[in-house]
């Protein structure tokens, strides 16, 4: 459902999500979407800083993003660490197949591959596989050691595929979805 004319910022939208499930999406205004921006490219930023970007008053700039802050929208500030810097180079998604695939083997298995410190991310999905599992290691001999000796031991295991990742690129930002922006009057 497209946002109603005359929405006000914190106001919120429904989005169907991938699961089909109905998301709240928090109203953006130019306003909210400039702040963001500013603070993905870096999240230390002053508030003074972020304020002269995007042309308002550090009193503006601050109450809007305390107002994202406490809609959910913005959730936190995370480091972003050079792995090969701190020993991990070799990085992989390994897709993880469940048998059988029910609740508890898929709640158990998320709890557990979620909490080693191999793993830097988790990814639930659709499809032939169950998960996709990020890891970060020291080299190709760990990588096989951590497929081999600990998930292919879990007992809900039933198939994994390793794929090494040669270079990972991200986003420096993400912009709102068009159902997260106000509508605009149409023109004549």
């Amino acid at each position: 459902m497209p946002p109603t004319l005359g929405a006000r910022p914190g106001d919120r939208q429904s989005l169907r999500t991938t699961s089909g499930r109905m998301a709240a999406v928090a109203d953006l205004d130019a306003l909210d979407t400039a702040i963001l921006a500013e603070l993905q490219a870096d999240a230390r930023r002053t508030n003074r800083d972020v304020a002269a970007a995007v042309g308002v008053s550090p009193t503006t700039a601050l109450d809007r993003t305390r107002a994202l802050r406490q809609r959910g929208v913005i959730r936190g500030a995370l480091l972003d660490v050079d792995l090969p810097a701190i020993g991990r180079p070799v990085q992989a998604l390994i897709a993880v197949r469940i048998r059988p695939p029910s609740r508890r083997n898929i709640d158990a298995f998320r709890a557990w591959v979620a909490a080693l410190p191999e793993t830097i991310g988790v990814f639930v999905v659709s499809g032939a596989e169950d998960f996709l599992v990020h890891v970060a290691v020291p080299d190709n001999e760990t990588l096989y050691a951590f497929v081999i000796d600990r998930l292919t031991e879990r007992p809900e295991v039933a198939d994994v595929r390793t794929s090494v990742v040669y270079e990972h690129l991200r986003a420096a930002r993400v912009t709102p979805a068009a159902a997260a922006l106000p509508a605009r009057a149409a023109r004549p």
